[in-house]
């Protein structure tokens, strides 16, 4: 097996993007083996983002590097919270109590709004870097349409996800499970782009 550094310290995208890589005789290891802190996200773009941490993992570890970036854009407010989705409400929270309040300050924002004019859409940017100094860097990018919604509803996912109303669905994202969720989300496309993208650099 192929050892991929992963620049995220999240166990969930670990287990996800390492499920989706296995069959291409990648292992992904975490990079908190490597590092104890994530690289500061200084890029203005979810590209630059990505690379900023792919190249810091890929550093760190002396391994090809895996990274993403992604994030919620709304056409009415100009595309945010975009690159801040993640801190939206602030960064004193963590867990479900700032995906709580990052949705509720989103609705907030949203509120004088008809549902029609609440277009929305997920954004992913996955990097692969061979090492930190890479002059082409792999770089998938994915989206997934959808409409903010003023409740939420579903058990499942995270963030943004309860009031997230995916459109081919008719449901929220957060009423998918897992495996329906990674079939259409955009990081699922973006995932099913970096392993035909891999396969090619691989062989």
């Amino acid at each position: 097996m192929r050892q991929v550094v992963l620049a995220s310290g999240n166990a969930g995208k670990l287990k996800e993007f390492g499920q989706c890589l296995a069959p291409l005789g990648i292992e992904l290891v975490a990079q908190s083996q490597f590092v104890s802190q994530e690289v500061e996200e200084t890029g203005l773009s979810f590209v630059e983002n990505a690379i900023l941490k792919a190249r810091h993992a890929a550093a760190a570890s002396g391994l090809p590097a895996l990274a993403d970036d992604s994030g919620l854009e709304v056409d009415a407010l100009h595309g945010a919270p975009g690159i801040y989705s993640a801190r939206y409400a602030g960064s004193a929270l963590s867990g479900t109590a700032k995906d709580a309040a990052n949705s509720a300050h989103l609705i907030a924002n949203l509120q004088h709004l008809p549902s029609h004019q609440r277009s929305a859409r997920f954004q992913c940017v996955l990097v692969y870097m061979r090492h930190a100094q890479d002059p082409t860097p792999l770089i998938c990018q994915a989206a997934w349409e959808g409409v903010i919604m003023d409740t939420p509803q579903g058990e499942h996912g995270f963030g943004y996800d309860p009031i997230f109303q995916v459109l081919e669905k008719g449901c929220r994202a957060a009423q998918l499970t897992p495996e329906q969720k990674l079939s259409i989300s955009h990081r699922g496309q973006a995932l099913a782009q970096l392993q035909r993208a891999l396969v090619s650099r691989l062989e």
